[in-house]
């Protein structure tokens, strides 16, 4: 039951993310792509503040103490989203998701193969293999 709740929040989350890359990048546009994505993280900023100052029960401090590499999510967040705001306004709002899916994929696989970033190692099957040139072949027919 739990699984099931987490793959109905992934699911919710992933219609969140296609609407929001609409969002930005139609707010793009408009303002600007770079404005588009500094509004994106401002408003972030502004309510994690909150979140964090009210429901908080970790340690920022220790943000000093980790490996470097751990800092890396917030460059590749930015670079995730900047991409669609420019992306989406040219190629549309599902190829950019399907792609940015099969890109994950791919490299899930990969760092999961290879027990990279902390991760249990899992081994590239055929299987799984398959899977993905199906997802490759399904962005060429939605192209």
């Amino acid at each position: 039951m739990e699984k099931t709740i987490f793959y109905l929040v992934a699911l919710f989350s992933g219609i969140a993310l296609s609407m929001e890359g609409a969002i930005y990048g139609e707010l793009g546009k408009i303002i600007g792509q770079f404005e588009s994505s500094f509004y994106n993280f401002f408003v972030g900023t502004i309510l994690l503040t909150l979140i964090v100052l009210f429901f908080g029960k970790g340690n920022l401090t220790h943000t000093f103490k980790v490996p470097k590499w751990y800092l890396l999510g917030g460059l590749l967040g930015l670079i995730y989203l900047t991409v669609l705001v420019f992306g989406i306004p040219k190629v549309g709002v599902g190829i950019s998701m399907i792609a940015i899916v099969v890109g994950q994929m791919i490299m899930s696989m990969i760092i999961e193969h290879f027990g990279w970033l902390g991760s249990a190692k899992k081994s590239i099957t055929k299987k799984r293999s398959l899977a993905i040139v199906f997802m490759l072949v399904a962005l060429i027919f939605i192209y």
